[in-house]
């Protein structure tokens, strides 16, 4: 056996310590015909699983029977100090795995054969108890819870610094400023020069006499 291999079955049986089990191995059965009557007793209590085992025709009935009141007699070594009667027992799980298949051969017409499967399982059915011994706990382990009280203060707001209201000042955006509206004159229009049209007109005057 290897380390880890070893290690495995060791923390297997740490955790299984406490747990009344029973192990069926190798049933010359075919799974499905025994989670056929598996199912009929998962979750019921003890007394009523036997009945149902008892009362069941099939023949994994009989094994499932067997098997139980040995998981019923683990959990009573594990729990001397209880009687099965007050304790509720109850199927908590119940498994079944496929195990080694056997191959064999038939012999056919015209010199075949078919080849026949021989399967086998294992079952695992777990018991517990429905009514749990509840532990008292220890007055070293009792945690203490004290309250606190904390006096409510009024908050008070700090000034603000004198390089802070500065800025803020700075930052401020600046007024308006009204400008002063000017009246502008209109433009006259230049008055014709009267005498210069009056000395070319007797200009051409004359030269027409000369002529």
């Amino acid at each position: 056996m290897g380390v880890k291999s070893r290690t495995r079955a060791e923390n297997r049986k740490e955790t299984r310590k406490d747990v009344a089990f029973a192990r069926l191995n190798n049933v010359p059965t075919s799974p499905r015909k025994m989670r056929l009557v598996a199912d009929l007793i998962r979750g019921k209590r003890v007394e009523l699983a036997l009945h149902i085992l008892k009362t069941n025709p099939k023949h994994p009935a009989a094994r499932l029977q067997k098997l139980l009141l040995s998981a019923i007699s683990n959990w009573q070594a594990k729990n001397e100090g209880l009687r099965i009667e007050e304790s509720d027992l109850f199927v908590k799980e119940i498994q079944v795995d496929g195990g080694r298949i056997l191959k064999r051969i038939q012999p056919a017409p015209q010199g075949r054969a078919h080849r026949v499967r021989k399967r086998s399982n294992h079952v695992t059915i777990i018991v517990d108890s429905l009514n749990k011994p509840e532990l008292e706990p220890d007055e070293d382990t009792e945690e203490v819870t004290a309250e606190v009280n904390i006096p409510k203060e009024p908050i008070e707001v700090a000034p603000e610094p004198k390089a802070k209201a500065k800025a803020k000042a700075k930052t401020k955006t600046p007024k308006a400023v009204s400008t002063p509206t000017v009246a502008l004159k209109p433009k006259t229009a230049p008055k014709p020069n009267v005498t210069s049209r009056a000395k070319k007109g007797t200009n051409l005057k004359s030269n027409n006499k000369k002529g």
